[in-house]
């Protein structure tokens, strides 16, 4: 049952070579054995898990159509799941179960998938490596001295780890592809609005994008086939059909495939194993039929700048909910509004949420909104309409996911460390534009990464360019 992929395990089940209650078993008893070192996980499910498990298999002629019938997975902490401790990895919701499941929990449920439990992150999505978790910092399998990046650290940890068959995360910019990178797995950033965020706790709203980490990249369009598509509850999603994208893959597509290569994200400060591995990668793209050309971009530097300020301020935004009289009460004073505000905020929040919380309300502020939030909303027209023009003479950009591979604690000091890890996604991002990173090998035992991205709506172009890549990597 070692490493198993999720359309392995669906093929083990139709055959009955494997039964679903064997298979949650093994991830459970491996969970409770190895997590303590790793800590990918803030909540296990144990009895629900098993209790799914059993009933998939007692109704296996029923359900063993379903996309992901008896399959376990986990859930990143950011999305709301009925009667599940959801915490976002902040002291602030302790307690707080929702009594409602987001839209794409639903979705992987009624497809017959088993929740192993919540994955750790950093608070609240604010952060690249899970330093910021209330839960403590989650490992990186690779090494146990190395960090698995962010924000979906746990997912990604706990799917590179064989904690679980597959895990969903979310990206505001890099959130799913570089911790991908990191833990030596496959993240699908979808494009804005192409998988609802209804029931996802907010952290930058015009950004958030709900996405599949896995162990091959069948099984990461596997998994957006089935959380794809609009949702009258989230006004931001496209109105338009999604695809079987795990039907649609077709890797012989990567021949005569126009593929650009960014030279400003190649002058970025990249680790040296990091940039070998992508032009070993290039070189096989190149094999196998891609058009290779190297182009200009708008400088990196930018994108970073806007995602300083534009994420800040939608952080400031979004966490003015959490005021103390709704959520997070367990354990805490409650004699007054004004005990339950300042204990609630001051008490509840880490030291990274409170920073980006005053940098937004500053940035929002009267008399600065017009200099920064507006501004950085200006630029990052500009960065969109550049990307955009660059995607209409090309079918996707490729570049290393992140400049480096898995750093240390010590290393991620700077307040700023995760928009430089992101730097190389963020642009992609705030244009709303889909991508995936695939592992293209190793440097020192640790995974490096490498990361293609389309146009909006056109993931299948991406997946069937990694997964070109992924059929001829060693």
């Amino acid at each position: 049952m070692k490493n198993l992929t999720i359309l392995q395990i669906r093929e083990k089940l139709l055959k009955k070579e494997l039964s679903s209650q064997e298979i949650t078993k093994y991830y459970l008893e491996k969970i409770e054995k190895e997590d303590s070192r790793i800590n990918a996980y803030i909540t296990v499910t144990s009895e629900k898990a098993l209790s799914r498990a059993k009933q998939f298999d007692n109704n296996f002629e029923n359900e063993k159509d379903l996309k992901l019938g008896g399959v376990p997975i986990a859930i990143k902490d950011v999305f709301s799941t009925k009667d599940i401790l959801t915490t976002c990895a902040s002291h602030i919701l302790d307690g707080y179960t929702p009594v409602y499941e987001s839209t794409v929990t639903q979705k992987l449920l009624n497809q017959g998938a088993i929740f192993l439990g919540k994955t750790n992150l950093d608070q609240f999505c604010h952060g690249s490596s899970t330093v910021t978790s209330y839960y403590g910092a989650t490992r990186n399998p690779h090494n146990l001295e190395r960090l698995p990046g962010g924000s979906s650290g746990g997912s990604s940890a706990a799917t590179a780890a064989d904690f679980c068959a597959g895990s969903l995360g979310t990206e505001t910019a890099g959130s799913l592809r570089q911790p991908s990178s990191w833990c030596g797995v496959v993240g699908l950033k979808p494009s804005y609005g192409r998988v609802s965020r209804y029931g996802v706790l907010a952290m930058g709203s015009s950004l958030d994008s709900p996405g599949p980490i896995t162990k091959s990249v069948q099984d990461s369009a596997l998994i957006l086939s089935v959380i794809a598509g609009y949702d009258k509850n989230d006004f931001s999603s496209y109105n338009s059909p999604s695809s079987d994208y795990l039907a649609n893959i077709d890797s012989s597509k990567i021949k005569g495939m126009r593929i650009c290569i960014p030279k400003e994200y190649l002058e970025m400060k990249i680790q040296a194993g990091v940039l070998q591995n992508f032009n070993s990668s290039i070189e096989i793209l190149s094999k196998l039929g891609a058009i290779i050309e190297y182009i200009n971009i708008l400088d990196p530097k930018y994108a970073m700048s806007v995602y300083t300020i534009t994420c800040r301020s939608e952080v400031s935004s979004n966490l003015a909910r959490y005021d103390g009289t709704r959520y997070g009460l367990e354990g805490r004073d409650k004699t007054s509004v004004k005990t339950l505000y300042e204990s609630t905020r001051g008490e509840g929040f880490g030291q990274e949420s409170k920073r980006r919380i005053m940098t937004g309300t500053y940035s929002l502020s009267t008399g600065y909104a017009d200099e920064y939030f507006k501004k950085s909303e200006q630029v990052r027209q500009i960065i969109k309409k550049d990307l955009e023009n660059i995607l209409t003479k090309y079918d996707c950009i490729v570049s290393p996911t992140t400049p480096t591979t898995a750093l240390k604690d010590e290393e991620v000091d700077n307040p700023l460390f995760g928009e430089m890890a992101d730097i190389l996604a963020e642009g992609s991002s705030e244009a709303g534009l889909p991508g995936i990173s695939i592992p293209n090998g190793k440097v020192d035992g640790l995974p490096t990464g490498i990361q293609f991205i389309g146009k909006v709506l056109d993931e299948q172009t991406v997946i069937n360019a990694a997964k070109a890549l992924e059929e001829n990597l060693n």
